[in-house]
Order: C-alpha cells, then sequence, then structure tokens
C-alpha cells in the first residue's frame, strides 16, 4: 500500500506520518524532495533560501528528484510487499507549482506521469489548515529549508485551494482530514481515515 500525506507546510503532514507508522510493521517512511542520497542533494538546492529558481527549473529538479526515489526507494519497497507512507509526492507539484506558481497543470501532470512511471498513491491524506494558521506554523519552526515559508499568505492560499480542487477532483483516494486541532485531534481523525 502506498499512502502519501499532503498539506500545506506547517499542516502537521509530518508530524501525522511518524504517528502513522507505529500503526503498520517495518513501513517505509520516506519523503519529497528526498528519500535518496542523490534525491536529499536536490532537496537542499530546492528548499534553500538563497537558491533562486525559476519556477520551471524548480519543477524540473522535483521531477529529477521524484524519479530516483520512485525508482530507489518507492518502487522497491512495494514491490517487496511493504507498507509505503511518503510525506509529499506528485499531488505537491500539482499544489505548489500548478496553483502556486500558475504552471500549466496538464504538463505538470505529464511530467509526474513521466517521472513516477504513472505510479499513483492508493491513499492520500490531506491536512487542510487555513493558511495563515500553517505559515505560522511553518515559519516558527525554524531551520534552514525556508525558501518556501518566504512565500506570501496569497501564495499558500492559491496552494491551499488547489489541494482542495485535487481532492475534490478525487474523492475515492483523498481523505480530507481537519488539521487545525490539537496533534492528537487530528491523529484521531487520521485513525478514523484509516480505518
Amino acid at each position: 500500500m502506498f499512502i502519501t500525506f499532503e498539506g500545506i507546510d506547517g499542516s502537521g503532514k509530518t508530524t501525522q506520518l511518524r504517528r502513522v507508522a507505529s500503526r503498520f510493521e517495518n513501513p517505509v517512511m520516506t519523503k519529497e524532495p528526498g528519500g535518496t542520497p542523490t534525491a536529499d542533494r536536490i532537496r537542499a538546492i530546492l528548499l534553500d533560501p538563497m537558491s533562486k529558481l525559476d519556477p520551471l527549473a524548480e519543477v524540473l529538479l522535483f521531477a529529477a528528484s521524484r524519479h530516483q526515489h520512485v525508482v530507489e526507494v518507492i518502487k522497491p519497497a512495494l514491490s517487496a510487499g511493504r507498507v509505503v507512507l511518503c510525506d509529499r509526492y506528485t499531488d505537491a507539484t500539482l499544489a505548489y507549482q500548478g496553483f502556486g506558481r500558475l504552471l500549466d497543470l496538464d504538463r505538470l501532470r505529464a511530467l509526474n506521469d513521466w517521472a513516477t512511471g504513472s505510479l499513483r498513491p492508493d491513499k492520500t491524506l490531506l491536512f487542510d489548515v487555513d493558511e495563515e494558521a500553517g505559515l505560522r506554523r511553518a515559519r516558527g519552526r525554524g531551520g534552514e529549508e525556508l525558501r518556501f515559508e518566504a512565500e506570501d499568505v496569497r501564495f499558500y492560499r492559491r496552494v491551499r485551494e488547489g489541494y482542495l480542487a485535487l481532492a475534490a477532483a478525487e474523492p475515492q483516494r483523498f481523505v480530507i482530514i481537519d488539521a487545525n486541532g490539537s496533534v492528537d485531534e487530528v491523529a484521531a481523525l487520521v485513525s478514523e481515515a484509516l480505518a
């Protein structure tokens, strides 16, 4: 089973992924961008606030990272019968670069399919939180990967609306989780969704 965790920055998806992992025997927990040594090096470029990337260059780097991740981690794990829990995947590209950066969604879908060999998640948990609250949480974390956190609230509003549009288009795959509550309240909603 391949389960992805999506949502704007600060939505709590990473925290919930760690909690969900305990429900499965020997799951593969991974993230995007990243997940392999090469993909992690690309991640460093993508999330470095000093990187001045054109939106097209940005999306191509995400696709390169994703391809390595799928080939080296996700497909082998699924072939071995393991559960894969992934923090972001192709929907993040549609939400952030498509709706957020206003790149062509059809081209992004084609690029995602090419990079992944059309591998789709079995289930996607979308952690929905108000964009201002999410941005406040994300900026409060600190750290070095703050390139996207530097975007304004209008960018995050477009990303959030994009995620909700993607979920509405594929209700059989997406489960929208209200991520405005406490960690435990959100965890209860996740448990209910996975049951």
